[in-house]
């Protein structure tokens, strides 16, 4: 096996992140690595053996190309280098590796959040709860990552940015860009708006229950969108005798389905029933029954 190409350096990325061009192919790749950036500022190329190098991002066209070196002439260093502190710490907290695509989407971000709240405009979170519950491990780091970029650039970062920032986050440590999480956050908040309007209900955003229906309809929604599947043996008794709880969480499957453009089987719905009941039972909604809508199988798997 030959030697490992050569890649000229186009632009560093903060210390640790260049953009380059391969030697042999002309092929543009953004190359990952401790210290690679800051060592960059002196040279023209790198070695394909520098041991610093981790990771290797190819730009697969040039569209793609553009849109990163567009990206670069509009971040400020200032923005990179706070990036590059919160993503030590994810990769530090998580004890996973991140995602390349962190390294532009983060200070990015980060850039356009401050200029946002330097000048004066607002910033509204309107799923900032089911975050909360949802990502508390990233909502954390995203807290400490706000006052990292409250003392850079001298401006308090509301609990709404949190939010977004954990977004981005939870999109670092997997392959979910943080605009597909807020896209899942408002569909999960979407779907409960409508179990309690349709259920003449409103569930208490700081109750176990509340927590509850988070986590089972953002595990719902991954289980569809990875094609995984539920099984659910009560799911035609449920149907037949509880049809009200049925009807509402057909309803909700069937945004789901919309929002998704994917099916939802009649095992999720019914798991997504039983949660229904549940919280009609609770909070005195209108359709409900006595009798205690439970199946064996119902815990934290399925939740």
């Amino acid at each position: 096996m030959g030697a490992a190409a050569d890649y000229r350096i186009e632009r560093s990325v903060g210390n640790n992140v260049v953009l380059t061009v391969r030697s042999d192919t002309g092929q543009e790749y953004v190359l990952f690595g401790k210290g690679l950036g800051f060592d960059a500022k002196g040279q023209e190329v790198l070695s394909g053996e520098d041991s610093r190098i981790e990771k290797r991002y190819r730009l697969d066209d040039k569209a793609e190309a553009d849109r990163y070196r567009l990206l670069l002439e509009e971040i400020e260093p200032e923005s990179v280098a706070i990036a590059e502190r919160i993503v030590e710490r994810i990769r530090r907290d998580m004890g996973i590796p991140v995602s390349p695509k962190v390294y532009f989407a983060l200070p990015s971000h980060i850039q356009f959040a401050v200029y946002r709240l330097h000048s004066g405009m607002e910033i509204s979170n309107p799923f900032l709860e089911e975050t909360k519950l949802a990502f508390p491990q990233e909502y954390a780091i995203a807290a400490e990552a706000a006052l990292m970029i409250e003392e850079a650039f001298g401006v308090p970062i509301p609990e709404e940015e949190i939010g977004f920032l954990a977004f981005h986050v939870h999109s670092a440590a997997g392959e979910l860009s943080a605009g597909q999480l807020a896209r899942r956050s408002k569909l999960v908040g979407e779907t409960i708006a409508l179990i309690e309007r349709e259920g003449g209900i409103s569930i208490p955003r700081s109750g176990s229950d509340y927590a509850r229906l988070v986590m089972h309809l953002h595990h719902a929604v991954d289980r569809l969108s990875e094609g995984k599947s539920s099984t659910n043996p009560f799911a035609d008794e449920i149907a037949e005798k509880f049809p009200d709880v049925h009807r509402i969480a057909a309803l909700a499957a069937v945004k789901m389905k919309e929002e998704l453009d994917l099916p939802v089987s009649k095992n999720e719905i019914a798991f997504l029933a039983m949660h229904v009941h549940r919280l009609l039972e609770a909070w005195g909604g209108k359709g409900t029954k006595a009798e205690q809508l439970e199946a064996p199988g119902d815990g934290k798997r399925q939740a």
